[in-house]
């Protein structure tokens, strides 16, 4: 199960906050070349992102709130959720202070379904915290992450095994976590746009364009 936490920085500020409810929050760097470290999802309407310079975000949303934000809260608010992550998996991995992998190896005889368990995460998330989560359930940790994010906010995705290659093939390559902007760019050039043309793509002409295959 992978689970990542929705605007995490702008919902913290919007929980806190009615004033900037419903409202395009921008959060990051306001001095020099300042970036965006995240955004609302009203924010993201105007085409701001994470990771965008804080001068093209107000370029494309000069109407927004823009803000530099509370990092000692958004820690307090993570400590919160990863205490809750604790009483649904004895695994825990971190990868950010909104996200992380739970393992449920071994947990069936606790659960009804993944589902009903996750949902029951969810629940538990919003009910102590306010804040809301997105997560994706699969085989392993590659496909939990990109199934968390197919439906956002607040989704909740299952990839079964014998499903994969249903849901997989009709996405774009830029889904797949590690592919940049510049990879993307390289397997366009190839004609490949979607994951099902990567799967088919030939081994050998990839390496030859994209580098060593791991």
């Amino acid at each position: 199960m992978h689970v990542d936490m929705d605007a995490f920085f702008a919902s913290v500020e919007q929980l806190d906050h009615e004033e900037y409810r419903g409202k395009p929050l921008i959060i990051g760097g306001l001095a020099g070349r300042g970036v965006v470290s995240t955004c609302s999802y009203e924010a993201r309407k105007f085409g701001v992102h994470s990771a965008m310079p804080m001068g093209r975000a107000q370029q494309l949303c000069p109407q927004g709130i823009f803000i530099e934000g509370n990092y000692p809260r958004y820690a307090e608010v993570s400590q919160q959720i990863f205490t809750i992550f604790t009483r649904y998996s004895p695994v825990i991995e971190p990868l950010s202070i909104d996200e992380a992998f739970l393992d449920l190896t071994g947990m069936e005889k606790i659960m009804e379904t993944p589902l009903d368990y996750a949902r029951k995460l969810k629940a538990e998330i919003r009910e102590k915290t306010g804040i809301v989560a997105s997560v994706g359930i699969a085989p392993n940790k590659f496909l939990a992450k990109l199934a968390s994010d197919l439906d956002k906010p607040d989704g909740l995705v299952l990839i079964s095994e014998d499903k994969i290659r249903q849901v997989l093939d009709p996405l774009p390559v830029g889904r797949i976590w590690g592919v940049g902007r510049r990879m993307n760019e390289q397997l366009e050039n190839l004609g490949i746009q979607t994951i099902g043309q990567l799967y088919r793509a030939d081994a050998h002409r990839l390496q030859q364009y994209v580098g060593a295959l791991r």
